[in-house]
C-alpha cells in the first residue's frame, strides 16, 4: 500500500495535486478540509463548532480531526492506499497516524511538502477567496492561518524528517511540473 501525506502551507496547491495523485495511483483521498466543509454545509453540531474555530484561522482539536480520519479510513477498503490531505497538522496527529498505520502493517510511505514563497501563497489565497467566496480566506484570517501553520504544523515535517520520509517539491512551478516532481518521489518509495 502507498500511504502519502501531502503537506504544505495554505495555498500551496495541495488540493490540486491531490486530485492528480489519487487518479494516477488509485488512492483514497482523505481531505480533512473537504470533510470539515461538508459538516459545516450540513449544519451538524460538529460543523457549527468547526466553523467558529476555522473562521478565526485556528486549527481544530486533534481529537476531532483524528475521529474524521478514522471514520474515513474504515469506509475505504479496496484502494491501493491513502492520500492524507491536510492531515497530520500537529505532531500529535502525526504520532496517532503512525500508530494507526502501524497496526495495518502499511506505514506512511512519504510526507511530500509543497514549498511556495509567502507572497505567492498570499496572492493565491486572496484570489481563491474571490473565486470561491470562502469566508476563511481574508487577509487577517490568512495571516493567522500562516502563524498556526508555522507554530503547530511545521514541526510535523521534522517528525517525518527524523523517519527519513520527508520530501520537498518546489510548488512555485506549473501544476504539471509540481506533479512530475511528486510522481518522481512516489515512484521511488512505492
Amino acid at each position: 500500500m502507498l500511504n502519502i501525506a501531502l503537506f504544505g502551507p495554505p495555498g500551496a496547491g495541495k488540493g490540486t495535486q491531490a486530485k492528480k495523485i489519487v487518479e494516477k495511483y488509485n488512492l483514497a483521498h482523505l481531505s480533512t478540509g473537504d470533510m470539515i466543509r461538508k459538516e459545516i454545509a450540513e449544519g451538524s453540531d460538529f460543523g457549527k463548532m468547526a466553523a467558529g474555530i476555522i473562521n478565526k484561522g485556528e486549527l481544530l482539536s486533534d481529537e476531532f480531526v483524528v475521529a474524521l480520519i478514522v471514520n474515513s479510513i474504515e469506509h475505504h477498503k479496496d484502494v491501493n492506499g491513502f492520500l492524507f490531505d491536510g492531515f497530520p497538522r500537529t505532531v500529535r496527529q502525526a504520532e496517532i497516524l503512525d500508530e494507526m498505520l502501524a497496526k495495518t502493517g502499511h506505514p506512511l510511505s512519504a510526507l511530500i511538502s509543497i514549498d511556495v514563497p509567502h507572497d505567492e501563497l498570499m496572492r493565491r489565497m486572496l484570489e481563491r477567496a474571490k473565486i470561491e467566496g470562502r469566508s476563511d480566506d481574508n487577509e487577517e484570517v490568512i495571516e493567522n492561518r500562516f502563524r498556526e501553520y508555522k507554530a503547530k504544523t511545521l514541526p510535523v515535517a521534522d517528525h517525518y524528517k527524523n523517519q527519513k520520509k520527508h520530501h520537498t517539491v518546489n510548488g512555485f512551478a506549473t501544476v504539471e511540473e509540481v506533479f512530475q516532481s511528486i510522481a518522481g518521489i512516489l515512484e521511488g518509495v512505492k
